[in-house]
């Protein structure tokens, strides 16, 4: 399976990515979007640890998002189990300079075709901070739905925020 939609190709990570990722990750405007497991500052120990982990999972479930060949961003798949194993929660992150180029919605879109045919899941599903309408948009494009919200559901930024639910749910499998 290819994992590419025009310019937009979606990678394994390679070790050699680590000071790419460091030099994308390590911007607060990036992790007051992502949880507290995305750190700032986010330092070259955590880049390491973190291409580690992904290049142990089979099938892979984090991938680098390239433009045109060039390292952007990071999305992946976060498998639940139990009678939830067929839903998994996606996350993503574009590189501030990339920002606004639809980078993200071509990569939700591959992210999401993969899921649904490599990893069988019926659903994928997000949270969304509700000081973060762009990410909200880019789901949407995607197709998911909006299924709620979660009052005061997230601590970030030393405060309570709402956090919005989205899914899409293959209604072709299973």
């Amino acid at each position: 399976m290819e994992l590419k939609e025009g310019n937009i190709r979606l990678r394994p990570f390679r070790l050699e990515d680590k000071e790419r990722l460091v030099e994308l990750g390590n911007n607060k405007n990036i992790s007051d979007n992502l949880t507290d497991g995305f750190p700032h500052p986010y330092t070259l120990d955590a880049a390491i640890k973190f291409i580690d982990e992904s290049l142990k999972n089979d099938p892979i479930r984090r991938f680098a998002i390239e433009e045109d060949g060039v390292y952007v961003g990071n999305i992946g798949l976060h498998p639940s189990d139990d009678i939830y194993r067929f839903n998994a929660e996606i996350g993503y992150f574009i590189g501030e300079p990339y920002w606004n180029r639809g980078i993200a919605t071509k990569a939700i879109n591959i992210m999401c075709k993969y899921g649904f045919e490599v990893m069988k899941l019926k659903r994928i599903h997000a949270g969304v901070f509700a000081y973060n309408p762009t990410s909200r948009h880019v789901l949407e494009k995607c197709g998911f739905e909006f299924e709620g919200t979660f009052k005061k559901g997230l601590f970030k930024k030393d405060e309570f925020h709402d956090e919005f639910r989205y899914a899409l749910v293959n209604n072709d499998s299973v």
